[in-house]
C-alpha cells in the first residue's frame, strides 16, 4: 500500500520495492493518465510479487522513460513490445498474461530494477536524453 500511494503522489506509472529500500522482489504497475504520463492507458494498481518474462519478442521500440529515482531526466530505451509474464499477486494467485506497448514497457523497466539496472544503463547514446521540463515542452505541452 506504501508503493502504490508513492507512485500515485509522485505521478508515476510503476514503482519497485528497492526503489524504496526494500529487498523485495516486487513491483507495482500503475499506469493512468497523469501529470507525466497524460497518454497512459488506464488499468488498477497491481502489485507484482516474483515477477518474470517468461518470453519477450524480438520487436523492440524505443521510447522516452522517465524514473522517480532518476528525477529530472529522461531517455529514448529499447524495450520489447510485448512480453509474456509470470507474478504472484498479493493474494497469493500466479498470473500468467501477456503484456504490450506501454505497459510491457513498465514491467520492463520496473524489472530491471529488482536487479539494480536504471533506464540510463540501456540508453544508447547521450544525444537520446533529455531533461524533463524539455520532455514536457515537447512531448505533453503538445497534447
Amino acid at each position: 500500500d506504501n508503493l502504490i500511494s508513492t507512485v500515485q503522489h509522485a505521478h508515476g506509472v510503476g514503482i519497485a520495492a528497492p526503489q524504496a529500500a526494500m529487498c523485495d522482489r516486487l513491483f507495482i504497475v500503475a499506469s493512468r493518465p497523469n501529470l507525466r504520463y497524460p497518454q497512459a492507458p488506464p488499468m488498477e494498481p497491481t502489485a507484482m510479487i516474483n515477477p518474470r518474462i517468461v518470453a519477450a519478442s524480438t520487436e523492440t521500440v524505443k521510447d522516452w522513460e522517465g524514473c522517480l529515482s532518476i528525477p529530472g531526466i529522461r531517455g529514448l530505451v529499447p524495450r520489447s513490445r510485448a512480453i509474456e509474464i509470470e507474478y504472484t499477486c498479493r493474494d497469493g494467485k500466479l498470473h500468467r498474461q501477456e503484456l504490450t506497448d506501454f505497459v510491457a514497457r513498465i514491467f520492463q523497466h520496473e524489472y530491471d530494477h529488482l536487479d539494480g539496472i536504471v533506464f540510463l544503463d540501456r540508453v544508447e547514446s547521450t544525444t537520446e536524453l533529455m531533461t524533463e521540463d524539455e520532455y514536457q515542452q515537447q512531448f505533453v505541452k503538445l497534447l
